[in-house]
């Protein structure tokens, strides 16, 4: 029986290389998975690093999908799109010319090692929720909307950049 079609958050992240290019190669590759229909794309946020100083800003955004992929298969399709970038995991929280994250699939929660959701840390990062706003501001999580937990953080290092 067929995965029944979820609403899935993705977020995007890249501080390497031709940033705008990974970020355009990484919706169409989304939008391209079987099963899969990108519903809308955030506006992009240039962002301070999070980890070892001296890397590049981010360019962060977020996409909206239906899917009929199950987790697991999500993310494992998410990992060939960032190796199809050359992303290459060195280092904790280290610059990459990729990065996405799973961060809800339906009312999906998962405590696998691999995959956890919805996102343990997303709650916590604004580069992660400015973009998610976009998409979903009035979505509930943990007893409030978006828009309330992201009106809670330091967003003084996330700049959204103007419609290209």
């Amino acid at each position: 029986m067929p995965f029944v079609p979820a609403i899935v958050y993705v977020a995007l992240g890249t501080n390497l290389g031709d940033r705008h290019a990974h970020l355009d190669a990484a919706f169409a590759a989304l939008a391209a998975l079987p099963g899969t229909r990108l519903l809308a794309r955030s506006s992009r946020y240039e962002t301070a690093p999070l980890g070892p100083a001296g890397q590049q800003d981010y360019l962060n955004a977020a996409a909206e999908l239906e899917t009929t992929l199950e987790p697991r298969a999500l993310l494992d399709a998410c990992l060939t799109i960032e190796q199809t970038r050359g992303r290459i995991r060195a280092e904790r929280w280290g610059p990459r010319t990729l990065d996405l994250d799973i961060l809800l699939h339906g009312n999906t929660t998962s405590q696998d090692p691999h995959l956890t959701l919805p996102h343990p840390a997303m709650l916590n990062r604004a580069f992660v929720l400015a973009p998610l706003c976009d998409l979903a501001p009035e979505l509930q999580i943990v007893g409030r909307t978006l828009a309330q937990h992201l009106a809670l953080l330091d967003q003084s290092g996330v700049r959204r950049l103007p419609a290209a």
